[in-house]
């Protein structure tokens, strides 16, 4: 009988944030069109290194399976990615999981993005009403300017485009491609746009959209492709002609 062709995985794994980080090896039996999700919830059945030595099954986050919410990016093969899409076919052997570095590690994989969360909250990234009542139909959209809102309302803050930019790191506090493309998204839709000052302002900081070294791995590396550089370019603008008004007292 032939032998049973194995897979074997390397993961990085850290007990809580303030713990050393370390790595383990596992072997689990080959499967076609595995991905990582698939592949880590069979470590998971009989969780054993390498070597046969019992341990804990790794932690890592996980929802939709359908590259659609974003929890399970992680760093694979030092590509960050979206484990349910990643497939062990197309990655090179042994594969390497380890989680994102510029998010403070909960455990193993698992990382909190609260940061990127709180630049969300900071650009109001929501459109407002009034009441709960029937407002009737809002403004509508032309087609074009409808379809340049899509692309930006499929972010699903995986947190991907902060991972791979120089200006996020230990000292910065960059508002990250997140948000500004978030801004632009509220800034362009109609009743979003009554809070398009606060919005700006909250661009015009220290550490808002003018931060940005232009580095463009953001618009490379996103999952849904969202042309995040023109956004940084629209907001850009937009926060100039802004403080320029604010200056004159336009």
């Amino acid at each position: 009988m032939a032998q049973e062709e194995q897979l074997t995985l390397r993961i990085k794994r850290q007990k809580d944030d303030e713990s050393t980080p370390y790595w383990e090896e596992y072997v689990i039996p080959y499967q076609r069109n595995l991905n990582i999700i698939a592949a880590l919830m069979e470590i998971r059945k009989d969780p054993k290194t390498k070597s046969g030595e019992g341990t804990t099954a790794p932690a890592w986050e996980m929802n939709c399976l359908e590259n659609v919410c974003g929890s399970c990016t992680m760093v694979i093969n030092g590509k960050v990615q979206q484990a349910c899409t990643a497939l062990v076919d197309q990655l090179e052997k042994p594969i390497t999981i380890a989680p994102m570095t510029k998010f403070p590690v909960v455990k193993d994989l698992v990382v909190d993005r609260s940061r990127m969360f709180s630049n969300l909250k900071k650009i109001r990234a929501w459109i407002p009403i009034d009441g709960t009542y029937d407002l009737g139909p809002g403004p509508r959209l032309s087609e074009t300017e409808r379809q340049k809102n899509y692309h930006y309302s499929q972010c699903m803050t995986c947190g991907v485009c902060l991972e791979v930019c120089p200006q996020v790191n230990e000292h910065s506090n960059f508002i990250g491609a997140t948000a500004i493309g978030q801004a632009r998204l509220f800034n362009h839709h109609p009743t979003g746009a009554m809070n398009k000052d606060e919005r700006l302002e909250a661009l015009a900081d220290q550490d808002g959209v003018t931060t940005c070294g232009n580095a463009q791995n953001c618009v490379k590396a996103c999952p849904k492709e969202i042309p995040l550089t023109e956004a940084i370019a629209e907001m850009n603008r937009d926060v100039t002609v802004y403080k320029f008004k604010k200056f004159f007292g336009g």
